[in-house]
């Protein structure tokens, strides 16, 4: 990953409004809630394979201006609501850009082949043993 909290904080805008929930008289004063908005087309830190990746994997995130939005108001403060916005946005990030491991399909080795064909010649045997001879 090419980028961190501070460089990610000079590419993200902020919009802020008053929230809901518990707070009290708090919640009719201030506003709390915080609305993160981060355009990934317009970002220096990615290249532009990466800025398709973040696209193809995050296209449910973006809204009808081709940002990643993330709402949160679970905190009584702006200040910790805006940590909260930025911490989901690099987990959204980093998740975004892992590419996992590709699966090597690995080959049978011949102890195991053998193994497995003796065993079943074993139970063939068992079975052979358990006829009866209806012939006479």
């Amino acid at each position: 990953m090419n980028f961190n909290k501070t460089d990610l904080q000079k590419e993200i805008t902020y919009k802020t409004s008053r929230s809901g929930g518990k707070g009290g008289q708090n919640v009719n004063k201030v506003s709390t809630k915080v609305e993160l908005l981060f355009s990934v087309e317009n970002s220096l830190l990615f290249t532009d394979e990466e800025k398709q990746l973040i696209a193809e994997k995050l296209q449910t995130r973006f809204n009808k201006d081709g940002l990643v939005q993330i709402v949160c108001d679970e905190e009584r403060s702006q200040y910790l609501n805006k940590e909260k916005a930025v911490e989901k946005l690099i987990v959204l990030l980093t998740t975004a850009l892992h590419r996992p491991k590709i699966r090597k399909a690995a080959k049978v080795s011949k102890a195991a082949k053998a193994a497995r064909l003796e065993s079943k010649r074993r139970q063939s045997d068992k079975k052979e043993s358990r006829r009866k001879n209806f012939n006479i």
